[in-house]
């Protein structure tokens, strides 16, 4: 079991940017596909961005795509969120999550299919 912890959300206003993280502990994720995800209230869940165990592939939502960008730092076991030209209707609480197998790739993780660890969040509150 891995333990996943998203940190760097706060408010800001439109058009600013935010950098989130996920830090993980009990697992080293240099194998694994990550993902982020976001809740906003009264919504489902939805996936937003994934990577590749080795970075090399990503999938966004089409709602971010070209704004925001997902990247790792293996050596800190780490994941990123680069949140860019931020609009209102990115508000939500942000999660990070881990596949159950290494097989899972980030097309797999956008579908919700092998996600088995998640962070317990962090909110972005963006203001108009």
């Amino acid at each position: 079991q891995v333990q996943l912890v998203e940190s760097g959300g706060g408010l800001t206003q439109a058009g600013g940017s935010l950098r989130l993280s996920c830090a993980a502990y009990g697992r080293t994720l240099s194998n694994y596909a990550m993902g982020w995800f976001r809740q906003a209230p009264g919504k489902e869940r939805e996936s937003v961005a994934a990577i590749s165990w080795n970075g090399g592939s990503a999938y966004y939502a089409d709602s971010v795509k070209g704004r925001f960008t997902i990247s790792r730092d293996d050596a800190k076991n780490t994941v990123y969120l680069q949140m860019n030209s931020l609009k209102p209707e990115d508000t939500a609480v942000y999660y990070c999550a881990a596949p159950s197998t290494v097989v899972a790739g980030p097309e797999d993780l956008m579908r919700n299919r092998y996600l088995e660890d998640w962070g317990q969040g962090t909110l972005v509150t963006v203001s108009s």
